[in-house]
């Protein structure tokens, strides 16, 4: 992988190089995908200079073509799209950027620019939303806090709402217990955020051991 501290670019191969002199105009078409859903957000256009801008910002720019100039999507509107990931085709004309949005991705207000609505599973929402408040650094966001304090505050506020649940789950209050199990998952989700992981990552480990056979799982209790 690249050494850039935060974009995913793979290094092999000798890495992302794009071929900006295939094209008569030095434009190379960008398909943005959001990171979470796989949901193909927009078509946009880079030469060089929108690209570099694109790794060093982390934020995707285009050149615009109707504005004969790079234009950092959401400059205006604010609602910006955070690079994860870059990727190439097998003939470096074309390159995949997979990026959470903030906000809607069509001036329109539509959440696509194909005017599709991008849902994954409510989970996967919730997952996109932590990483908002993590990366704009929302003034008064109670997750953005949690961040700032680090790491260890946000185990130490896991390990509470387990103890929580547990004593919740040997009363008969079903209100309770479904609350203080909301609040057990929501904390569980900032923390794999906190480690660079994603939900999908556990289901994964999850679903190895289930393929593995029943012995594979945790004391023998699988499905």
């Amino acid at each position: 992988m690249s050494n850039h501290e935060h974009i995913n670019i793979p290094s092999e191969n000798g890495g992302i190089k794009p071929d900006f002199n295939k094209f008569p105009d030095k434009l190379v078409p960008v398909i943005v995908q959001d990171a979470l859903t796989n949901k193909v957000l927009m078509l946009g256009y880079m030469d060089e200079a929108a690209y570099n801008k694109t790794i060093v910002e982390e934020k995707v720019t285009f050149f615009s073509r109707s504005k004969q100039r790079l234009w950092t999507k959401g400059e205006t509107s604010g609602n910006f799209l955070l690079v994860k990931e870059i990727l190439q085709d097998c003939d470096n004309d074309c390159l995949l950027v997979k990026a959470n949005p903030v906000g809607p991705v069509c001036h329109t207000g539509a959440d696509t620019c194909f005017n599709e609505t991008n849902e994954g599973s409510f989970l996967q929402q919730l997952e996109k939303i932590i990483q908002s408040r993590k990366e704009t650094r929302q003034e008064g966001s109670y997750v953005n806090s949690l961040f700032k304090k680090g790491i260890n505050k946000i185990a130490q506020k896991v390990g509470e709402e387990a103890v929580e649940v547990v004593i919740e789950a040997k009363d008969d209050n079903e209100g309770l217990f479904k609350n203080e199990a909301a609040d057990l998952l929501f904390h569980y989700l900032i923390l794999l955020n906190a480690k660079g992981m994603r939900l999908n990552d556990i289901i994964k480990v999850l679903e190895a051991r289930h393929a593995a056979g029943p012995n594979s799982l945790p004391e023998n209790e699988g499905a």
